[in-house]
């Protein structure tokens, strides 16, 4: 296989960094990536540099400082899509549109939502996923194998509760850089997904 020259050093560096990557999107043509767990800024240098080196048309979401000047036309051109922070169910409402008119999209998030410890996950990914009807790819970031992993889906089914233990089993003995940081796979009760008429099972 032909590799891009800038693939080709994507893959050089993280084999020099001693890490491995063994990621493909899914066949689905559209979907939610959520990546676990998120403790360092490391983890995004590393995380982008395993998305060119698989050749991942991935985009990701940041929250919307990071997309100030000068740097915010860059982070764009790499697959960026800022979020403010609070209003997440104006963000839901875009992107579920934008998963009904594109043919193909993957949108990667961070669950945690912040690279410091909190008890739970912001259930934002969840509400996406059950809204615009996709699937949701489960990324990992291992830095005890120094792995960067994405083969795994899972259809949500709408019971929240369900749905989080998967998750946790899942994610069991992934270890972040600072893996003191890495948050408790819940959500905070506000936040809590109730069942959605019409989603799918879990497969």
């Amino acid at each position: 296989m032909a590799f891009h020259p800038v693939q080709r050093a994507a893959r050089l560096v993280l084999r020099l960094l001693g890490w491995t990557v063994d990621a493909a999107l899914p066949p689905q043509p559209r979907g939610v990536v959520i990546v676990y767990p998120h403790t360092s800024n490391w983890d995004f240098v590393v995380g982008y540099l395993a998305k060119v080196a698989a050749g991942l048309r991935l985009q990701w979401i940041g929250k919307d400082s990071l997309f100030r000047w000068p740097f915010g036309a860059l982070l764009r051109h790499m697959g960026g899509i800022p979020v403010r922070r609070g209003a997440r169910a104006g963000f839901i409402d875009e992107l579920t549109r934008e998963f009904a008119v594109r043919d193909r999209i993957w949108v990667a998030i961070a669950p945690e939502g912040t690279r410091s410890w909190t008890d739970h996950w912001k259930s934002g990914f969840y509400h996406l996923a059950l809204a615009a009807r996709v699937p949701v790819g489960l990324a990992t970031i291992d830095w005890g194998r120094r792995l960067i992993q994405l083969r795994e889906t899972m259809e949500l089914t709408g019971d929240p509760e369900a749905d989080l233990v998967r998750l946790r089993a899942f994610y069991r003995g992934v270890r972040g850089l600072r893996p003191e940081r890495a948050s408790q796979i819940r959500f905070r009760e506000p936040d809590r997904p109730g069942p959605l008429s019409g989603s799918r099972g879990a497969s």
